[in-house]
């Protein structure tokens, strides 16, 4: 949980009754899918793409900021099932990079069958630092998350007229969004207020509580469009041992450390969060997911400010991303 403790009514509780829940062990079958991870060479997107593969996928894309630690992610895997090697690809993404995402997305258009793409590549960081003209953490973790999004749904939509089949588009997200105290929220121009560096430690939260609102306002406006079905759902995989933590200061870094030991999901565990998603129904849609099953967001989320917000910020957003990639809106 980066940032600073702001706990809302009920969230330790419902916090500690979700980090003891007893997961589900992944059993859907992934044959014959395609399935891209982005985030995958380690922690919960290297769970999540072994997964994948135990399951049957004919092809998992590995999507890795290093290629070399993508193609020890790739030996990993197969030294856990011994697959064809052509069942495992590794492919490099950089999140702080528009040019990179766009490329990467451009191979996944090249692929014959796109079935998943599972986002979960983000990062956490205490350092202000701008990246693409945007603070770091909103780059990477909401600005190019979408960017990816609006990219690939032509191709997931391809896929499902082509196969007959109902692709997936999930989100990583977190319940750290309950915690964000959020002081852009009603400045002019929010994505503008967020490029300075006041307010950096809550970064990390505001990013997956950005991300949440992004989903509520792109799923209906996926469905109006009429075009063919892609299920889009956004989910927290609870509080894991990971790498998202590894530029955490004092004390929070100890804090966390501390946890990960005493209540920490394993980040085995933590990934039937994500394989859950990657397969879930019609009725997850627009949703946010937490324990393998359909959750409820913030009661800010769910309140008039925070549907008044909601609006600003995918609207807003919308337009960020038409000045990287114009013409990119119409994908909705």
């Amino acid at each position: 949980m980066p940032g600073p403790f702001n706990l809302p009514n009920s969230f330790l509780t419902t916090f500690l009754k979700s980090q003891f829940a007893d997961l589900p062990y992944p059993t859907h079958s992934f044959a014959s899918q395609t399935i891209v991870v982005t985030g995958a060479n380690t922690g919960l997107g290297l769970e999540a793409a072994r997964h994948f593969v135990r399951l049957g996928a004919a092809k998992v894309i590995l999507g890795c900021r290093s290629l070399d630690k993508g193609f020890d992610a790739k030996k990993d895997i197969k030294h856990s099932y011994q697959v064809s090697e052509c069942i495992i690809e590794v492919w490099e993404v950089d999140l702080e990079s528009y040019a990179s995402v766009k490329a990467f997305c451009l191979k996944v258009g090249e692929l014959e069958r796109v079935d998943v793409v599972l986002e979960n590549a983000g990062v956490a960081t205490p350092k202000f630092e701008l990246c693409e003209g945007m603070e770091k953490t909103i780059t990477v973790n909401v600005v190019s998350t979408f960017l990816m999004a609006l990219l690939v749904l032509p191709k997931l939509r391809e896929s499902a007229v082509k196969y007959g089949t109902v692709p997936r588009l999930t989100i990583v997200a977190s319940d750290a969004h309950e915690q964000a105290n959020f002081k852009d929220q009603s400045a002019p121009n929010i994505f503008e207020a967020l490029k300075s560096d006041k307010h950096q430690p809550d970064r990390y939260n505001i990013s997956k509580l950005l991300e949440i609102l992004t989903v509520r306002g792109l799923a209906p406006a996926m469905t109006a469009s009429g075009k063919p079905k892609v299920v889009l759902n956004t989910l927290t995989p609870g509080f894991c041992h990971s790498e998202l933590m590894r530029h955490a200061t004092l004390p929070l870094k100890v804090m966390g450390g501390i946890g990960k030991k005493l209540i920490g999901r394993t980040s085995e565990v933590g990934s039937r969060t994500l394989v859950a998603a990657a397969c879930a129904g019609d009725e997850t849609h627009g949703t946010y997911m937490m324990d393998c099953q359909v959750g409820e967001v913030s009661a800010w989320v769910r309140s008039d400010k925070g549907k008044e917000t909601q609006d600003r910020v995918y609207n807003e957003l919308l337009g960020v991303l038409e000045g990287i990639e114009p013409g990119i809106t119409k994908n909705i």
